[in-house]
């Protein structure tokens, strides 16, 4: 996920060099919130978004995609249900004016109203991750986030710089909006993780759901995965191609220096770019890694 560019207290200095999966962090969080409310909010929601809606307790918060009618990503983004008519879907901040346009095309004369507005926070990563707020955990690691309208005062644990938490993400292979996932990506491209975590296969249909199961009944199968990289270099960027030989493959994603693994990255990949082989990104080579890679 894309991090804050929020001030911090003068008295907070973040650490940048933490490994997430050994050590409890705080990092800043800022996300567009659209809260969708009304009499026929649930039902609405319920045909919109991958999870089950209707059935979501009070106080629960669940990933979810809403997709394109063919079925291609529009966005990734968490549902929680704060009363029996009120959901608020929270989405990497910049991406919110997208979803509530694309919310309202398909609104009709539904009972409902969206209000978009954009919270700020705290994101909890590692061990002992465990709080009141809203669900966050990535493969392998405990986490929740601390969202308000208003902003909120960090909760315990040493503060770490948004690389850190990024270098996390992206060992997770968590994919972000914008870079994982566009308009042109087919979700089970962006991992068997993100699925299982984010679409209800015993729901009833919702917008873009035939792509989701044909592939789903296929064994997940799709032309580019996602895929880790553990670059041999201190350096690289976003962008940058990856060649297999004399072939350009694919291009990073994300990429960022990693406390336990050195430098890493994301990028869609061909099935036949196996795992295990040795790629190039620039002139340092790469070694192409599952996901999550630890």
């Amino acid at each position: 996920m894309p991090f804050l560019r929020r001030r911090r207290p003068d008295s907070i200095s973040p650490m940048g060099d933490v490994d997430l999966h050994a050590t409890l962090g705080v990092a800043p969080v800022e996300r567009d919130v659209i809260r969708v409310h009304g009499p026929e909010a649930i039902g609405f929601l319920q045909g919109q978004l991958s999870q089950e809606i209707d059935g979501l307790p009070v106080g629960v918060s669940v990933p979810t995609l809403l997709l394109q009618p063919t079925g291609k990503v529009e966005a990734w983004l968490r549902a929680t249900r704060i009363d029996d008519d009120v959901v608020l879907l929270d989405v990497e901040a910049g991406f919110g004016a997208a979803v509530l346009a694309r919310l309202r095309r398909f609104k009709l004369r539904t009972k409902a109203d969206l209000d978009l507005e954009t919270w700020t926070g705290w994101a909890v990563r590692g061990p002992g991750a465990s709080g009141a707020g809203w669900a966050a955990a990535w493969p392998g690691v405990e986490g929740y986030d601390l969202l308000t309208s208003g902003g909120a005062s960090p909760p315990s644990g040493p503060v770490v710089t948004t690389g850190v938490l990024e270098a996390l993400r992206i060992e997770c292979g968590v994919p972000a909006m914008g870079a994982e996932l566009t308009s042109d990506t087919i979700p089970a491209e962006a991992g068997q993780w993100l699925i299982d975590a984010s679409v209800s296969f015993t729901k009833g249909c919702y917008t873009g759901q035939e792509l989701v199961a044909r592939i789903d009944s296929r064994g997940g199968n799709v032309p580019r995965p996602l895929r880790g990289l553990r670059i041999d270099a201190l350096e690289a960027s976003i962008g940058a191609p990856v060649r297999a030989g004399d072939a350009v493959v694919g291009a990073i994603t994300s990429v960022a220096h990693s406390a336990a693994l050195g430098m890493i990255a994301l990028a869609p990949l061909p099935r036949a770019v196996e795992v295990g082989a040795v790629v190039a990104v620039g002139d340092a080579s790469a070694t192409v890694t599952l996901l999550p890679m630890r």
